[in-house]
């Protein structure tokens, strides 16, 4: 029941952060240098609390409720780690998201938000990677050298134990 529990929640969120990633560079992209400043200040709210208020929030329970799969589950195989690395990098486009929507806000006139189409392909193509490894759960090679597999048998460097 907690497990299923947990899993609803880590879906729910992870829609919710994977929606605002899309929303997010297409509201940005609206902005225009030579609109109003009513104009200006309702797309900054949007963008502002979207990311505050919705998405972070969403990507940090995603993230949180994910780990809690991964000990529930006893997850600890190649294919996951292969997702933690594609998670990982949703989390950095997340960030370069937020520091667009902070620039848009300290710099109005100044600064041009860049182009939606980058930022959507790189979201789409690592939202179908995570969507891969976790539906298909390839086999993949351990790719862990041996000698971090079993002990080795030597004394730590250091002297005794100060008392």
């Amino acid at each position: 029941m907690i497990l299923t529990l947990v899993k609803a929640l880590h879906i729910a969120a992870l829609i919710l952060w994977c929606a605002g990633l899309f929303a997010l560079p297409l509201v940005l992209a609206k902005h225009d240098e030579g609109e109003a400043q009513a104009d200006y200040a309702r797309l900054r709210r949007i963008t502002h609390y979207g990311y505050i208020r919705i998405v972070t929030p969403a990507a940090v329970i995603a993230i949180a409720a994910g780990t809690a799969l991964i000990f529930l589950r006893g997850a600890f195989v190649p294919w996951m780690f292969a997702k933690l690395v594609a998670v990982g990098l949703l989390v950095a486009l997340h960030a370069v998201i937020g520091h667009t929507v902070v620039q848009m806000s300290e710099r109005r006139g100044e600064y041009v938000p860049p182009s939606a189409v980058p930022l959507l392909g790189a979201t789409m193509a690592i939202m179908i990677a995570v969507l891969l490894l976790v539906l298909g759960k390839p086999v993949m090679p351990d790719l862990t050298p041996r000698w971090l597999d079993a002990p080795q048998h030597h004394q730590l460097p250091l002297g005794a134990t100060p008392t």
